[in-house]
């Protein structure tokens, strides 16, 4: 929903440059670009989290990048102001508890350890690493 475009992106912009936190982009993308991103609807399911009438955060779960891969990804994202106030982990447990039982992921920056504690005591185990290599592509010609 469009709507909630200019909220979420201020939720990203907040976590721009933040090195513990980031794990999908590596720069801001612009406004327009977020609305794009929005309007395509690229997860599964998204939502607002609120305090009373108060927007204090968002969480979403992706799509599963194939049939044959059971579950989804976790991405939960709470202002600053509102950070440690347990309302991350109650939108986990509510977010599961209305997409039912199922394996659940959570991809999270390896520095970020609010977010590891958050999950670990979530009863989520680590089960992989995941390694990264920007490299330019070189001009091969074949002989």
């Amino acid at each position: 929903d469009l709507e909630a475009a200019p909220l979420l992106y201020d939720l990203l912009m907040e976590r721009e440059g933040a090195d513990t936190v980031n794990v999908s982009h590596r720069k801001l993308p612009s406004h327009q670009e977020h609305c794009d991103f929005v309007r395509n609807h690229p997860y599964a399911a998204w939502y607002i989290i609120f305090d009373k009438h108060v927007p204090v955060g968002s969480i979403y779960l992706t799509k599963p990048p194939r049939p044959s891969i059971a579950g989804n990804e976790i991405g939960v994202f709470v202002f600053k102001a509102y950070q440690r106030s347990g309302y991350a982990r109650a939108a986990i447990q509510l977010v599961m508890e209305k997409h039912g039982p199922g394996r659940y992921l959570a991809n999270v920056n390896p520095l970020n350890t609010a977010s590891i504690d958050l999950f670990v005591s979530e009863g989520f185990n680590l089960c992989q690493y995941t390694f990264e290599k920007n490299h330019e592509s070189a001009d091969i010609r074949t002989a």
